[in-house]
C-alpha cells in the first residue's frame, strides 16, 4: 500500500501547493486516488489553517474528501501538538463516535505522547482504526513491552531527519516486525525518498505526500501530492512492486 499524507503539520505557506482546507484536501485526494493511491492520512484544520480535533471541524473535512473519493481509506491526526492535555484529547477523539459520514477511518496515535493509550482506547470505542505512530527505539521497545491496544491497524514507522536513514530503519524493523502487525515504514524530509525505496525492498507498505518531503530526490521542489505520488508508484515499480 502507498499512502498519501497530503499536509501533516507543516505551517500555511511552507508550500504553494499544500492543501489545507476541505476543498484542497478533496481536490488533491482525488488527484491521487486517480494514480492508485487507497489510503489518505489528513491533518484537518480550521477556518485559519490551524489543526483541530474538534468533531465538526473533523467531519467537514472527512465528509467533503470521503464524497470526493469513496472507497478510500480516510487517516487523521491526534498529535499532542494539537490538543496537549490528554485527558482532554482523549475526550474530543471519544466524540467522533458519532459523526456518520464525517468519522475517519482510521486515526494516527503517537506512541511516545503522554496519554497514548487513553486516545487509543477512544478511537477503538469510537469504532475507529488505529495507526500506532513510532519514530524511535524507546517508543518500539515500550510498544513492544505494553502490547498493540485493540482495534490496531498498522504500525507506522517513521525514521526522523537525520543520517544513517536506512540502519535506523532496520533499528525499528526488529523491534517491531515480532509483534505481528502490518508495518507501514516512511522517512522524513531527508529520509523520505531512502526510507520510501527501502520499504519498497522489503515490500512494506510506505507512504509521501508534502507532509513528508516537499522536495523530489534530486532536491527540486516538488510540484504538488501528485507529483510525489507519480514519483514514489514509479520508484516502487522499478522495484518490482505493483
Amino acid at each position: 500500500m502507498l499512502q498519501a499524507c497530503l499536509n501533516g503539520a507543516r505551517p500555511l505557506g511552507s508550500h504553494p501547493a499544500l492543501p489545507v482546507s476541505p476543498a484542497q484536501l478533496a481536490a488533491d485526494a482525488a488527484k491521487v486516488a486517480e494514480l492508485g493511491v487507497t489510503a489518505l492520512h489528513l491533518h484537518p484544520r480550521d477556518l485559519v489553517g490551524l489543526e483541530v480535533l474538534a468533531g465538526p471541524e473533523v467531519a467537514t473535512t472527512v465528509s467533503v474528501v470521503r464524497a470526493a473519493v469513496p472507497g478510500v481509506e480516510i487517516g487523521v491526526a491526534t498529535g499532542a501538538w494539537i490538543r496537549p492535555d490528554p485527558v482532554r484529547r482523549a475526550e474530543l477523539v471519544a466524540g467522533w463516535a458519532g459523526l456518520a459520514a464525517g468519522r475517519p477511518d482510521v486515526a494516527s496515535v503517537t506512541v511516545h505522547e503522554d496519554g497514548w493509550s487513553e486516545v487509543c482506547a477512544a478511537l477503538h470505542q469510537a469504532g475507529i482504526g488505529i495507526e500506532l505512530g513510532v519514530f524511535h527505539g524507546e517508543a518500539a521497545r515500550a510498544l513492544a513491552a505494553a502490547g498493540p491496544p485493540p482495534g490496531t491497524r498498522r504500525v507506522s514507522a517513521g525514521v526522523r531527519p537525520g543520517p544513517d536513514p536506512i540502519p535506523r530503519a532496520e533499528a525499528l524493523l526488529s523491534v517491531l516486525e515480532p509483534l505481528g502487525l502490518p508495518v507501514l515504514l516512511h522517512g522524513e524530509d531527508d529520509t523520505a525518498w531512502p526510507v520510501l525505496g527501502h520499504a519498497g525492498r522489503l515490500e512494506l507498505d510506505t507512504r509521501i505526500g508534502l507532509e513528508d518531503t516537499l522536495h523530489l530526490p534530486d532536491g527540486t521542489p516538488a510540484r504538488d501530492n501528485a507529483a510525489l505520488v507519480t514519483l514514489a508508484r514509479r520508484t516502487l515499480r522499478n522495484l518490482g512492486v505493483r
